[in-house]
């Protein structure tokens, strides 16, 4: 299945797909210790993680030294996945559940990325200061919205602006309704053909 991945992203190095091709081993060894990835999804974990993770990738080439925070983390998606595209990037996970930070941490020591600091917070707690806000579906976006815009930095070098970067599914109309002047959205089937991603979206928030 990494080879799905290799085949959308043509330009990775030797490393990076090293480091996605070992992803599934070590996320099948920590699931079987500690629930962080619905076990039946587990046959799926390349596309149904991985590469929806990684549409982040399709519409931003974060800039060198871009600061990320991955809010409601989990298991280490997107943000663990986007570490491994962008190493010249920072990316903070945050997560509230102890278990979840611990299995992002490993996960990170194993495949030696240094560019992820974990953080077991609430992101109402959070005070740090990121060119980018990213999530896979936490909240309802409007909630998500209100507790994170505090965290958007004001210096700009990328090629989007400042914001959030949601990534959710389904008709999207009613919860985005509020935020229409500052909200592009892109969906995600246009850049892969599984049928997963028919009704996934990627929404970009400015402040």
């Amino acid at each position: 299945m990494a080879e799905t991945i290799f085949n959308y992203f043509p330009a990775l190095t030797g490393k990076q797909k090293e480091q996605l091709e070992g992803l599934q081993q070590i996320y099948v060894r920590w699931n079987s210790m500690i629930n962080v990835i619905s076990r039946k999804d587990m046959d799926n974990f390349m596309v149904h993680h991985v590469l929806h993770s990684l549409a982040v990738a399709k519409i931003i080439d974060f800039a060198p030294n871009s600061r990320i925070l991955d809010v409601g983390t989990g298991g280490g998606f997107p943000g663990i996945p986007l570490a491994i595209i962008f190493p010249d990037s920072q990316f903070s996970l945050l997560d509230s559940i102890e278990k979840k930070i611990k299995v992002v941490s490993a996960v990170a020591e194993e495949l030696e990325l240094n560019n992820i600091i974990p953080i077991r917070r609430r992101v109402e707690e959070e005070n740090g200061k990121y060119h980018f806000i990213i999530s896979r579906a936490v909240t309802e976006f409007p909630g998500f919205v209100k507790m994170t815009l505090k965290n958007i930095d004001k210096p700009e070098f990328n090629s989007l602006r400042n914001g959030i970067l949601y990534l959710k599914g389904g008709d999207l109309a009613i919860e985005t309704e509020l935020f229409k002047e500052r909200l592009t959205v892109w969906s995600i089937k246009d850049f892969f053909n599984e049928p997963f991603f028919d009704t996934k979206k990627i929404l970009h928030l400015t402040k």
